[in-house]
């Protein structure tokens, strides 16, 4: 037998080599290391493997975004977005890698990237429009339009609107847009009318944001809080918030005699998901609120790191992020409160319209 035969036979065979590669690499090469060419084919194969993991591995620490929505997990990289603030509550900037500390179940992370740029935002606005919000819609729309004018160009907007339905406020051929013309349609689409379906709304929200490329989503949502006519509960909402990486700004507009108001439901969306939660006395302040709320995305910070705490403990993990910095005094942090690991992701399906309430 020729020795081109005698490789071919050793490729052939049935004896494996397993390789030993980085934690996302796990491969096995069919190789019967019988002679010194089958040795040196198996070598060269091994060595040709080793350098594109490393280069994948460079690749992906390196091609982190420069501001994710918050959380995401890329090749074991945790990557979240913060907003930090001073005592007088006004943004800080300027801040660099050394100004912070990350904390994942109140243990030290080691900071791997770290930037502070603008980059595109996929952002539903998420539109109350029942009974309640008749004489209050002017100025949710033209708050609606200036944030979208406050925008990124490259940013991917969507408007969802509900009363006991919820719909999309753009045509189903587009998913989303960065024309004004477009979103104004979409925000004047509907009455308003009828019940409260909050709940179903953010569901259908944080679903839509799946569709979008960009790493970084946010929702700006506009209701009391109130919520008499969902399919989903609070603690499905909830869950499916912490599983998403998206930010949620509520803004409260309440109505003295309605009944089903519920602030705490909006803080609790915001806390949970690094946003805020905003109480105007009057829905003239929309307006402002949401040129802040543009600032504040446009103002992050975006931090990764490699998790100390071994992948095989999934579950949630807690969240800590805490920056300091001599010349601007106390500083607080804004960003979620923690995450999932994705193989403790819930399955499709798994929040599902179940029980009200």
């Amino acid at each position: 037998m020729t020795k081109r035969n005698a490789s071919e036979a050793y490729l052939k065979s049935g004896t494996c080599l397993t390789v030993s590669a980085p934690i996302w690499m796990n491969c096995r090469i069919g190789l019967a290391l019988r002679d010194s060419l089958g040795f040196i084919l198996a070598l060269v194969l091994l060595m040709s493997l080793s350098r594109v993991a490393l280069s994948q591995d460079s690749v992906s620490s390196r091609s982190i975004p420069s501001g994710n929505y918050t959380i995401r997990m890329n090749s074991n990289l945790v990557v979240l977005s913060a907003t930090v603030v001073d005592r007088h509550n006004a943004l800080v900037s300027g801040l660099g890698k050394d100004d912070f500390r990350v904390y994942e179940d109140h243990v030290l992370q080691e900071i791997k990237d770290f930037s502070h740029d603008d980059v595109p935002v996929a952002v539903g606005l998420v539109i109350d429009n029942s009974a309640s919000m008749g004489q209050k819609r002017a100025d949710v729309i033209a708050a609606a339009l200036s944030f979208a004018h406050s925008s990124n160009a490259l940013d991917q907007m969507f408007v969802v609107n509900f009363n006991e339905h919820v719909t999309y406020g753009l045509p189903p051929e587009i998913p989303f847009t960065d024309r004004r013309d477009q979103l104004q349609v979409a925000l004047s689409a509907i009455k308003t009318a009828g019940e409260t379906a909050l709940y179903d709304a953010v569901v259908s929200a944080l679903d839509h944001l799946k569709q979008s490329k960009c790493d970084k989503k946010v929702l700006i949502l506009i209701s009391d809080g109130g919520d008499n006519a969902s399919q989903h509960s609070l603690a499905q909402v909830i869950e499916m918030a912490k599983h998403s990486s998206a930010i949620i700004y509520a803004i409260g507009i309440f109505d003295e005699q309605d009944g089903d108001q519920n602030p705490g439901v909006l803080r609790r969306f915001a806390k949970e998901t690094g946003g805020e939660a905003f109480f105007p006395e009057s829905s003239k302040e929309i307006l402002s609120i949401c040129d802040g709320i543009a600032r504040d995305i446009r103002s992050q910070y975006t931090l990764a790191y490699v998790p100390t705490i071994s992948n095989q403990d999934t579950g949630y993990r807690v969240v800590d992020v805490r920056a300091s910095a001599q010349a601007h005094g106390h500083l607080t942090v804004r960003t979620r409160a923690g995450y999932f690991l994705p193989s403790a992701s819930p399955q499709p399906g798994a929040i599902g319209h179940d029980s009200h309430k």
